[in-house]
């Protein structure tokens, strides 16, 4: 067995200084972690340095067969697997008996002594190999049941509650007996059944757009966002900020990887406190090859995710929770940069508020905003969602969707709401009313996470078909039981419930028919579309006029134009609190960019029906803007 010992290969290589290695040495005996998942993990060494070091010194890797690992002939628990992953070993055991070590460390004889010690086995041959691939070929051994709760947990404790079940069957004969009546109601009356349908399509347009309007305004004027005074977080000492967990979902995010591990490098919070975890599917390989071969020290701990079906983010984020260790716990998505002080802010808020908070959703917004019109319009759109919307909501004391980012839980709490919903794919959305639904309530802090906006249509339109579709999912779930809901969240509640969630799916999919009936009325208006349709069939004429007679169509005009007003009102004071002044002109261009919603809504309806679970990929790193300008 190759012998190499820790000041050969870490000082006289001069791969790192002393005074680096005792700060190490410290840290790796406060965390009881090996000194080199200590140097990786925590920005004091670079995975493509230690490797080539590795290679100079003529060590050879070992190469795992991932189709066909073994398992000790013993029992393994969480926590030996916790320890196995904290010092970089992998024990490989033969048909005959023999055990083997496949190491990280060639200079790292402690972790080799505390083995033979927990597990009361003596190898024969230490292996070595990047530390990267004895993560995942350990996840891949042992992960399995923890695999199987990340994706069922929550249906297993409260199946009504998990979107495995896209429609129950009382919904379907809900839904089976309303067309029936529908149906026999169209032929026994025909002109009254289609004119009270418009009716009520319009009455619930106008009550959903004036709903977010009244949001925005009591937003606006309430200032709910929650602040924390500069003053405040000196009352934090370093030494008693509490342990915090980030999560990072990734999935072929290669190209933002190295942005990724510069954000990191710019928290404001003691990287000693962070336990920093990079969530990478295991079929993944450009991703994992990126980690791999980074440059640069990173603060993170990679943590590979064994396949299973669904493949989504959540599922990712559940698997996550168990190699967890903070206080809190936040998400960020790879793009983010979250003000640097934001974790400070957040501790502060928590020991603010009353125990029933349990949330803290933070700002979105997007450094990207002036590259294209999409761009533009996104931001316009955060602005007034985060600033003003969700603020609203809190005001009004109405359970709030989380955004799919920068939202910062109570570690304890979010393992008793069950965490994730693996099969919603917009699940924090999900999980927002079922917090408040248990009692529990959100916040939101101003302090803002910057991402990467969308600027390519058809990029743009997978990631909102994908948000619509969660909020249908999100919508099923939680009305299975109107009556239950109803005693959970209340009068405020349950119809901020209808209009919020339910009133933003039948906007973008009444839209369209709204803007068609006004089309259709200039039409009708022109000298030509009269002479047109009449030169068809002057009884179709006539039966148009009689299923949309004028006052219904003014009605649905009048509601198609406020509508529109209002929302391009809403996106003209998004730029205020934001001093985005530039884009308050782009906020006249609102009905194009619903129209982009409305594509997107029947796409996610149609997914709804034929594959609920996809998670559809967004691309990031596409764009070309220069995020220091923030």
């Amino acid at each position: 067995m190759l012998k190499i010992y820790r000041n050969d290969l870490f000082l006289k290589s001069g791969l790192l200084p002393l005074e680096v290695c005792e700060e190490i040495e410290k840290m790796r005996k406060t965390m009881d972690k090996s000194f080199l998942k200590t140097a990786l993990n925590y920005a004091f060494l670079s995975r493509l340095d230690y490797k080539n070091l590795l290679l100079k010194k003529g060590i050879s890797f070992y190469q795992f067969d991932y189709a066909n690992l073994t398992k000790l002939n013993r029992e393994v628990s969480k926590a030996d697997l916790d320890f196995l992953l904290d010092h970089n070993l992998y024990p490989l055991q033969s048909e005959s008996g023999e055990i083997e070590l496949v190491s990280a460390d060639p200079s790292d004889d402690i972790s080799i002594s505390k083995f033979r010690e927990r597990f009361s086995l003596r190898a024969s041959h230490v292996h070595f190999a990047e530390d990267l691939d004895i993560v995942k070929a350990l996840h891949l051994t042992y992960g399995e049941s923890l695999l199987q709760k990340a994706v069922f947990d929550l249906y297993n404790r409260d199946s009504k509650s998990s979107a495995l079940e896209t429609f129950t069957s009382k919904q379907i004969i809900v839904l089976c007996v309303l067309g029936l009546i529908f149906l026999i109601l169209l032929l026994i009356f025909p002109v009254i059944s289609i004119i009270t349908v418009s009716l009520l399509i319009n009455l619930f347009f106008f009550i959903s757009i004036g709903f977010k309007f009244m949001l925005t305004i009591v937003g606006a004027k309430s200032e709910n966002l929650q602040k924390v005074s500069k003053s405040e977080l000196g009352n934090y000492l370093d030494s008693e900020l509490p342990y915090y967990t980030l999560q990072l979902p990734v999935f072929k995010e290669s190209e933002v990887i190295y942005k990724l591990a510069s954000n990191l490098k710019n928290i404001d919070y003691p990287k000693e406190k962070l336990d920093v975890k990079l969530l990478i599917e295991s079929d993944d390989p450009v991703t994992f090859d990126a980690v791999k071969n980074l440059k640069d020290p990173c603060i993170f701990d990679p943590v590979i995710v064994p396949y299973a079906q669904p493949k989504t983010k959540p599922k990712a984020c559940n698997y996550g929770l168990y190699f967890s260790k903070g206080k809190y716990l936040a998400i960020y998505d790879a793009e983010d940069i979250p003000d640097s002080d934001q974790l400070k802010l957040v501790n502060a808020l928590f020991h603010k508020l009353p125990e029933e908070y349990i949330v803290i959703q933070c700002a979105l917004n997007y450094f990207n905003k002036t590259e294209n019109f999409l761009t533009r319009m996104f931001t316009l759109e955060y602005s007034y969602w985060f600033d003003y919307m969700l603020p609203g909501l809190d005001g009004l004391d109405i359970p709030i969707p989380l955004g799919g980012t920068s939202n910062h839980f109570k570690f304890d709490k979010l393992i008793e709401l069950g965490g994730w919903d693996g099969f919603n794919v917009t699940e924090d959305a999900d999980l927002g009313i079922r917090a408040y639904a248990k009692g529990y309530k959100v916040s939101v802090l101003d302090s803002t996470t910057y991402e990467e906006a969308n600027n390519e249509f058809y990029n743009w339109i997978r990631q909102r078909s994908r948000w619509i579709k969660g909020y249908m999912q999100t919508y099923l779930v939680h009305m299975r039981n109107p009556a239950k809901l109803y005693k959970e969240v209340g009068w405020n509640g349950f119809f901020g419930f209808q209009f919020f969630i339910g009133g933003t799916i039948f906007t973008f999919l009444i839209y369209p028919i709204l803007l068609f009936t006004f089309l259709f009325y200039l039409f009708l208006k022109l000298e030509i579309g009269v002479d047109l349709l009449g030169s068809v069939n002057q009884d179709l004429i006539n039966f148009i006029k009689l299923i949309f007679p004028d006052w219904l169509i003014i009605v649905s005009i009048f509601n198609f134009l406020a509508g529109n007003l209002l929302m391009i009102f809403v996106n003209m004071i998004a730029v205020f609190r934001r001093k985005s002044y530039n884009l308050i002109l782009y906020a006249i261009a609102n009905p194009v960019y619903w129209i982009m919603h409305s594509i997107s809504a029947y796409k996610g309806l149609f997914q709804l029906i034929s594959k609920p679970f996809y998670w559809e990929k967004t691309n990031h790193g596409l764009t070309k803007a220069d995020k220091s300008k923030i």
